[in-house]
């Protein structure tokens, strides 16, 4: 075989390798057996190749469509939203599953919800076979009643999913924070904790009459309360702290009014030794004016000598009082 013959049957090779990938004609005997001629056309199955689709993704998808009844469901449908980076399988298991159920989900809906980054299959089987979401996802809601007595519980919320509400609705997590916050609110409108333990189904009721499901993308079937257990008594805890509370601050005021105290005896104290120098100051000023008095003649011998007696009788007198002070007392203390 010369060169020419080989490049020819290497061309060959490569047409028809190009052929066969461009135009799978598996898929299109498959289309063909499975709808009929003229549902999916050999050129759809090529414009797929060549926009980057996969044929076999949309030719199923058609398939299970039009065979669950869904004949208005076209290629270029789910051609746009797979390129729109939707999930087509998603999307076509869940029109088949609410045409089933007799749920109202147009095909415009379920790509907008899937775009949305919501799981439309999943939405719908919870729209017909409701879930159940506890509340809280870990541990308890603490809420304490008007006597003061903790409370702590748990509740398990049944919902389906609100089609409508999917675009632009809050998700589970609002559910669960608005049902925790409404149990809170419950317990704490209640008057004792013995009424929230014998009626626990008043709670459920409570809330349900909020309706918290309101804007979110679930619509909220039960409530129920499925554990109930009594904790600390926050209000006798309270009225401790502030009685220690209020015994720190009284001592804090004692402590005051004591350095207070302190400080004016010590003024006090002070005050009387600025008196007594003055005293001392003042009778060290007696000699020196008694001087002055003799040599200006307005004191003589005989004054002077006056006021020695009468230090001395004075002397004398104060000497023989304590002295019968003291005799008093000690007679006092012979006779007891």
């Amino acid at each position: 075989m010369d060169v020419a013959g080989i490049i020819t049957l290497v061309l060959i090779a490569l047409f028809l390798l190009l052929f066969f990938y461009l135009v799978p004609l598996g898929l299109w005997i498959q289309g063909i057996v499975s709808l009929g001629m003229g549902r999916i056309t050999i050129l759809d199955l090529i414009r797929m190749r060549l926009r980057k689709i996969s044929p076999r993704l949309i030719v199923d998808g058609i398939i299970n469509s039009h065979k669950a009844g869904l004949t208005d469901i076209k290629t270029d449908m789910l051609e746009t939203h797979y390129l729109a980076g939707g999930n087509v399988a998603n999307v076509v298991m869940a029109l088949i599953a609410s045409d089933k159920a007799n749920i109202d989900l147009p095909f415009q809906t379920a790509t907008a919800i899937d775009l949305a980054g919501r799981d439309i299959k999943s939405a719908v089987e919870t729209s017909v076979y409701p879930k159940v979401i506890d509340a809280p996802k870990d541990g308890f809601l603490s809420a304490v009643a008007k006597d003061g007595i903790e409370l702590k519980a748990r509740a398990r919320v049944t919902v389906r999913t609100n089609i409508g509400g999917l675009v632009g609705g809050a998700t589970d997590d609002t559910i669960i924070a608005r049902v925790g916050e409404g149990i809170v609110s419950a317990i704490g409108s209640s008057g004792n904790y013995g009424g929230v333990l014998e009626n626990p189904d008043n709670i459920s009721r409570a809330v349900l009459q909020k309706g918290l499901d309101a804007g979110t993308a679930f619509e909220i079937l039960s409530i129920d309360i499925a554990d109930l257990d009594v904790g600390k008594n926050i209000g006798a805890q309270l009225q401790t702290d502030q009685a220690e509370a209020d015994l720190k601050v009284s001592q804090a005021k004692a402590e005051t009014r004591r350095a207070m105290a302190v400080a004016q005896e010590q003024e006090m104290k002070a005050r009387v030794q600025e008196m007594r120098s003055k005293v001392v100051e003042a009778e060290a000023e007696v000699p020196l004016a008694m001087a002055h008095a003799f040599k200006d003649g307005k004191l003589g011998v005989f004054d002077y000598m006056n006021m020695k007696n009468i230090e001395a009788d004075t002397s004398m007198r104060e000497s023989i009082s304590g002295n019968k002070d003291s005799d008093s007392t000690s007679l006092e203390r012979d006779n007891d």
